[in-house]
């Protein structure tokens, strides 16, 4: 358990680490185009080669770390924002409530398209860009966190000092505020991990099919897509951008696990 959530940590701070530094520092231009070093392999002068426009993938990948984590944590945000006052709300009410039912089958609405297919569709609407797909993800945010937090209210609701904090004349707002918002913010964090790592294929996806981040933005789902007709020829360009995906996504996964299973007490009791 703990070395899952140690080498989460560092995969994904890795992520973080490369983004901030890219802000300040990259090897080379992430945008200097050079046709002469075009589809060089890795070398000591480009680490890990360049693409089919002689620009180094090493620059591109940490600055296209920003536009991942950024859309990804945005659409996080977005996210919890809206759907844990929901899910409050609905706890809050009671199961079965007029409005526990309306959260609940809006939920089931969201739910029935597919995420990325919901994300497509409101990405290609509203226009290609990092913003509009953070959007998107974040809409489709909005339930998860909604229920999670619903069924995590609901458990919390029922209990002696809720009842005892009804008594001394809190209301449904403050009581949820003080005292079932903080006894569920381990579940939330956990979630808000996962939901990290699925914002983070969705915005590849999005770019992928070019309605994410716009050139000369890089992105890792973009490179993916412009490296498809050279991947024979240079292997290089796609298989570096998809192990960037691939590692950040299974350390965000590996630490959302071993969130849960450290701030879980059940699960402390057991080791």
């Amino acid at each position: 358990m703990r070395a899952g959530l140690i080498l989460g940590g560092v995969l994904a701070g890795a992520a973080v680490a490369a983004a901030l530094v890219s802000l300040v520092w990259t090897p080379f231009d992430p945008a200097a185009l050079s046709v002469r070093a075009r589809l060089q392999p890795p070398s000591p002068a480009h680490w890990l080669g360049t693409d089919m426009l002689g620009r180094d993938i090493g620059s591109m990948l940490m600055a296209g770390a920003q536009a991942s984590l950024s859309v990804a944590l945005v659409a996080v945000l977005v996210g919890a924002c809206f759907g844990i006052p929901l899910g409050l709300m609905a706890a809050a009410r009671g199961a079965g409530s007029a409005t526990d039912t309306a959260v609940s089958r809006l939920n089931d609405l969201v739910f029935a398209f597919p995420a990325l297919v919901s994300a497509i569709l409101l990405s290609a609407t509203l226009g290609p860009g990092p913003v509009n797909a953070a959007l998107a993800i974040g809409l489709f945010n909005i339930p998860v966190f909604a229920r999670v937090t619903r069924g995590g209210a609901l458990a919390i609701w029922p209990l002696d000092y809720i009842r005892a904090a009804r008594v001394a004349g809190k209301g449904a707002v403050r009581i949820s505020a003080e005292h079932v918002l903080p006894n569920i913010a381990s579940i939330l964090i956990v979630q808000a991990t996962i939901q990290v790592s699925t914002g983070i294929l969705l915005e590849a996806a999005l770019s992928y099919v070019g309605l994410g981040a716009r050139p000369p933005m890089p992105s890792w789902g973009r490179m993916l897509a412009e490296s498809q007709t050279m991947a024979a020829l240079a292997p290089h360009v796609a298989i570096f951008p998809g192990l960037a995906i691939v590692l950040t996504v299974l350390g965000l996964n590996l630490l959302g696990d071993g969130l849960r299973d450290a701030l879980d007490p059940r699960l402390r009791r057991r080791e």
